[in-house]
C-alpha cells in the first residue's frame, strides 16, 4: 500500500530523513521504534504532505501511484489518515461539525452515527466543544480516533497514541485503533494498513503490530519481530543499535 524509495527530506536547511527506504502492504501493521529526534515523526508527516517536508530526493507511492507532490488534501482524498501527537485546538470549529463534514464526504452522514462514533470513544460530552480545546490528554487522542473513524482512511499513521494516556483511555485507544486497521478479520481479508509510532511499547499489548523497525539518525536501520526489538530496546538501549550498525 506504500512503498517509500530512497527518501529524503529537509526542513529549512536541515536534513531530517536520509535514504528511508519502507514497503507497507495493505493488512499489515508497522510500530516504528527509536530515540527522541530520530526522526519518527518527521517521516509521518512527509507522508501526510506537511509542505514543510520537503523531499530532496526519493519517491512516495501510495497503492502504487506516485504520490510525491500531491497536496495535503489530495493525500488525504486518497485515503491516507493521521493521528497526531500534539494536534492544534481548532478555535470555532465544533468536534461535531468536523465529523459531520468527514463523513458528508463520504456520503454517509447521519446524527446517529456520529453519536455512535462518540459514546464508543466516550466523547459524546465533547461533541458540542471547539476541536481540543481544553481537551485532557486522552480526550485528545480519542478525539483523533473520533475523526479517522468519520474519515474512514485506508493507510493510518498514529503518532504515540500511548502517551500521556490513563489506563482507561488507553484500552479504547487500541479497541478503536484495531477497529480501524480491520484487526476483526483474517489478515488476507483486510484492506487497511498502518503505521504506528511508539516510545514504551503500551499499545502493543492491545494492537498486534505485525512487524517493528527502528529508526535512528533519519533512516530504518534494522526491522524485524515487533516484541523482540522492543525487548532488546528495553534491556540493552538504543546504543545496542549503533554498535549493531558499526
Amino acid at each position: 500500500m506504500i512503498e517509500l524509495k530512497n527518501l529524503t527530506v529537509r526542513i529549512e536547511d536541515k536534513m531530517i530523513l536520509k535514504d528511508v527506504n519502507l514497503h507497507i502492504a495493505h493488512g499489515e501493521t508497522i510500530a516504528l521504534f527509536g530515540p527522541n529526534g530520530s526522526g519518527k515523526t518527521s517521516l509521518l508527516k512527509t507522508i501526510i504532505g506537511i509542505p514543510a517536508y520537503r523531499v530532496e530526493s526519493g519517491r512516495i507511492f501510495f497503492d502504487g501511484a506516485d504520490i510525491t507532490e500531491l497536496t495535503m488534501d489530495e493525500r488525504a482524498k486518497l485515503g491516507i489518515g493521521i493521528a497526531f501527537q500534539r494536534p492544534p485546538a481548532v478555535r470555532g470549529v465544533k468536534l461535531k461539525t468536523m465529523l459531520r463534514i468527514c463523513m458528508e464526504k463520504r456520503g454517509i452522514f447521519n446524527e446517529d452515527k456520529i453519536n455512535e462514533f462518540a459514546h464508543k470513544l466516550n466523547l459524546h460530552n465533547c461533541l458540542d466543544r471547539d476541536i481540543n480545546l481544553g481537551f485532557s490528554g486522552g480526550e485528545i487522542k480519542r478525539s483523533e480516533l473520533l475523526q479517522l473513524l468519520a474519515q474512514n482512511p485506508k493507510f493510518i499513521m498514529f503518532d504515540e497514541p500511548d502517551s500521556g494516556v490513563d489506563l482507561v483511555s488507553i484500552h479504547l485507544v487500541g479497541k478503536v485503533i484495531n477497529e480501524l486497521l480491520e484487526k476483526e478479520k483474517l489478515a488476507s481479508k483486510r484492506t487497511k494498513a498502518g503505521l504506528i509510532i511508539t516510545h514504551a511499547g503500551y499499545i502493543l499489548d492491545y494492537v498486534n503490530a505485525d512487524r517493528g523497525c527502528i529508526m535512528l539518525n533519519g533512516t530504518i536501520i534494522c526491522s524485524g519481530n515487533p516484541r523482540d526489538l522492543l525487548e532488546d530496546i528495553r534491556t540493552k538501549g538504543y546504543e545496542e543499535c549503533v554498535r549493531c550498525l558499526k
